[in-house]
């Protein structure tokens, strides 16, 4: 039990390096495209959908276009706190992240992130009526990673089961971005 609680503790220790803990984020989520994005609403309720996350430097915020006349807008504008969910399952890598978004119609920052695939879902480009972006401060990331293949983990699962010790996933770390 007590080498449950010591594991517990150290992957709540936050990394020793703000720019590392930032650059293992983003080595995370640079190639996963879409993240389920939840947000509250009017009553208390929380609700996700798929964000296509833009491709952008993680520097502890993270960019998404969308329409200034949304549900997730309205939501945002009356509580900002929201999660970001991230998920490889062919490569065991799974991150959480915490924050605060805000609307944004900063012209400059739409132009360097836009991408001509953009068009399919605002087909007049940056002239698109009700375009925004959704810029997300992270606050705090929780990440799983395990860089050992689906049979090493049906080994350690079965390994786990017939020994009775605890089964080792791989890393589980919580980091905080705004301290």
């Amino acid at each position: 039990m007590a080498e449950q609680q010591q594991r517990q503790q150290q992957q709540q220790q936050p990394l020793e390096n703000r720019d590392e803990e930032i650059k293992k984020i983003a080595e995370f989520i640079r190639d996963i495209d879409f993240t389920m994005m939840t947000t509250i609403d009017e009553d208390g309720e929380l609700q996700s959908r798929p964000m296509s996350t833009q491709k952008t430097e993680f520097d502890g915020s993270i960019y998404f276009f969308t329409f200034d006349d949304t549900d997730k807008i309205r939501h945002i504008r009356k509580n900002p706190r929201v999660n970001l969910a991230y998920s490889a399952p062919d490569q065991q890598t799974y991150v959480s992240l915490r924050g605060r978004a805000e609307e944004s119609k900063d012209r400059q920052k739409m132009e360097e992130l836009w991408s001509p695939e953009l068009k399919a879902w605002f087909p007049e480009g940056l002239e698109t009526p009700g375009i925004a972006l959704l810029k997300v401060k992270v606050e705090s990331a929780e990440y799983w990673d395990s860089t050992s293949s689906m049979i090493a983990h049906a080994v350690g699962f079965a390994k786990a089961i017939i020994t009775g010790e605890s089964y080792e996933m791989g890393e589980n770390k919580t980091v905080e971005l705004d301290k």
